[in-house]
């Protein structure tokens, strides 16, 4: 069955540090006319499950653990009745959201996650936060970043949780090695590719973010 990948733009309140932003999240639906994984449950569970229809959910995976990311994701669980799955690293970003209830899953690096004949493959690429995660499907080039690369350079790491050069390892060791014309679902804004951010390595080194 051919593979169906849907955004749905969700707002809310980014907080962290004792301080609170006003962000809009991608939260993306890959799959096929009957199943489906949704990655990053952000915001607001009724209109993440009115995109899901009545397809069956198999996963609500979080690339990490920052509340925007996964501030949905309990309450979506018991509405599509689904787990919930996310990288052990960062349980602790996890409790500060849900205290009274941890992930289902954990996800590890090297984990395929396959339905229909599609493959997902889950890449450890911390940096932004200790559990960050990509999802990359090779047989579609594509990749969904979360919050590691996004178009312009890495994912913000100047607060708790998160290393400058240690995204930029994940980023130039993981992601980088993906073929150029790959695109970069990413968790906020616009997409991007591989190829279209590969040359600007340096450049984000140099500047230091």
């Amino acid at each position: 069955m051919s593979l169906r990948v849907e955004r749905v733009v969700t707002s809310g309140v980014f907080s962290l540090d004792g301080e609170d932003f006003d962000v809009d999240n991608n939260v993306w639906l890959v799959g096929d006319d009957d199943r489906v994984v949704v990655i990053d449950a952000a915001h607001d569970a009724d209109r993440i499950a009115a995109a899901v229809g009545g397809r069956r959910v198999l996963m609500i995976l979080a690339t990490h653990g920052h509340n925007d990311h996964i501030n949905a994701a309990v309450g979506l669980a018991a509405k599509v009745h689904a787990p919930v799955a996310l990288h052990p690293d960062d349980l602790a970003l996890w409790r500060s959201v849900h205290p009274g209830r941890a992930p289902d899953l954990a996800l590890s690096d090297g984990q395929t996650i396959e339905f229909s004949g599609h493959h997902l493959h889950v890449l450890h690429t911390p940096g932004h936060s200790p559990g960050g995660v990509c999802v990359h499907l090779p047989g579609q080039a594509l990749l969904f970043s979360g919050d590691t690369l996004f178009k312009g350079g890495p994912g913000a790491t100047g607060r708790s949780w998160s290393d400058f050069p240690t995204i930029v390892a994940s980023i130039r060791d993981r992601l980088l090695v993906l073929p150029p014309a790959t695109i970069v679902h990413t968790g906020h804004g616009d997409d991007t590719t591989i190829g279209a951010e590969a040359p600007h390595l340096d450049e984000w080194i140099a500047r230091g973010h």
